[in-house]
């Protein structure tokens, strides 16, 4: 009797499961699937082919995919490999806290795309549950003074390292990475900035202040350690955050995933400074084969806006993480990161550290999310190329998610001494 078994059943998304077959004949050759359907009906989708052994048996954490989405061991490649049934189409979760995510697994024939074989017929299927959030994390609405946002709240009386959470030039609020770092055991405030409720509809300036009221807020928190924070920041965000750390004494431990190292587009302003932004060079905006648009290359700095507008980071007062996708469609991350290293070490500076992934794209999720290669933005008129290899980006994911845990636990938990 053939038998499929995932175990566990329902867990966390950055959680890798075990997926075993047995009772199969020696030799023979399956399919495996997964579909997965979003909050919005859209439907994603991926397969990879597995020869049993001599005893009839598939294990994906020992036995290589021949072909597929994927090829070779890969124990969660069924998960990352997961693609839109329409183009262009990003998996976010927006409801953190009260459902999962449901993947189907089905254990089918060999199945062929050619002619009118593309169907097949499933030997056996299983439900998994895959969830934003554990056990006995809250998530706390917050509408106070001028900030909105979610903070989410490990499990347990605390404190807890404390951290907030910015993303890019889409706007609104995004929660997954807030819940996933409180499941974790690390207090993360998602903060938007724009786009979100009574917040500006468009951007345009960076007021510092706001995100120093974000930093004091988290810091009242009583279950919060002190005396500082963290901040971790995607695209824009990462912009900001960078500028936050330069301004805050409250920021000690930065983490900044494919953003730029200067100020562009829109100012920022503090305590009545104003500080110009680099025009972004829009000659050089340049669209791919598909048509989609890709960023990179409008980052290119030309003339003297561009050294008036890199952000001082030697004055900053913690550490810095830079995670770089090196095949970023959307800004020229690697270039930048480079250049704010080289400015820090030529500062006498080593609180930094660099991890940079060939063949990763710009937006890194949480491990075993899959990799977001296009999608559209409400402010663009066409799809935005993100860049990444499917498998590389895959590793970046599954490699930086264990390090921006321990960077923020090394940088944001006091030392505790004994006295003898």
């Amino acid at each position: 009797m053939v038998q499929l078994t995932v175990t566990p059943l329902s867990a966390l998304v950055d959680e890798p499961v075990h997926i075993r077959i047995t009772g199969l004949t020696p030799f023979q050759i399956v399919t495996l699937q997964a579909s997965l359907k979003d909050e919005k009906e859209n439907m994603f989708y991926s397969h990879a082919y597995y020869r049993a052994n001599k005893v009839g048996e598939v294990d994906l954490e020992h036995d290589s995919a021949l072909g597929g989405d994927y090829v070779g061991v890969h124990p969660m490649g069924l998960f990352w490999s997961l693609k839109p049934e329409k183009l262009s189409i990003r998996l976010l979760k927006r409801d953190v806290m009260n459902s999962p995510f449901q993947v189907q697994i089905k254990l089918c024939d060999l199945m062929s795309p050619l002619g009118n074989q593309a169907t097949s017929i499933s030997k056996v299927s299983l439900t998994l549950e895959r969830w934003y959030v554990a056990p006995g994390v809250t998530r706390i609405q917050v509408e106070e003074g001028h900030l909105r946002g979610a903070l989410f709240l490990p499990s347990g009386e605390g404190p807890f390292p404390g951290v907030i959470d910015l993303f890019g030039g889409s706007g609104g609020l995004f929660e997954h990475r807030s819940s996933l770092l409180a499941s974790r055991g690390i207090a993360s405030l998602a903060l938007a900035y724009w786009g979100y409720k009574d917040l500006p509809s468009q951007l345009q300036k960076i007021d510092l202040e706001y995100f120093e009221e974000a930093s004091n807020f988290l810091l009242r928190h009583p279950k919060i350690f002190g005396p500082g924070i963290g901040v971790i920041a995607t695209s824009k965000g990462a912009e900001i955050a960078l500028s936050m750390a330069v301004h805050l004494k409250q920021v000690t431990a930065t983490i900044l995933i494919n953003g730029p190292t200067s100020i562009y587009g829109f100012p920022h302003v503090y305590r009545g400074h104003t500080y110009q932004p680099i025009p972004y060079s829009i000659q050089f905006l340049s669209t791919n084969a598909l048509g989609f648009i890709e960023f990179h290359g409008i980052y290119k700095e030309i003339g003297v806006e561009a050294s008036q507008s890199f952000l001082p980071i030697e004055k900053a007062h913690g550490h810095f993480l830079f995670i770089v996708g090196e095949d970023d469609k959307n800004t020229n991350s690697k270039e930048q990161a480079n250049k704010a290293t080289e400015w820090l070490k030529r500062h006498g500076k080593n609180n930094w550290t660099l991890l940079s992934y060939s063949g990763a794209g710009h937006l890194i999720e949480p491990p075993y999310s899959p990799l977001c290669w296009a999608s559209k933005n409400p402010n663009v008129y066409t799809p935005l190329h993100w860049g990444g290899e499917v498998i590389a980006h895959a590793a970046a994911q599954e490699h930086s998610w264990k390090e921006i845990q321990k960077f923020l636990r090394k940088h944001l938990i006091p030392m505790v001494t004994s006295q003898l």
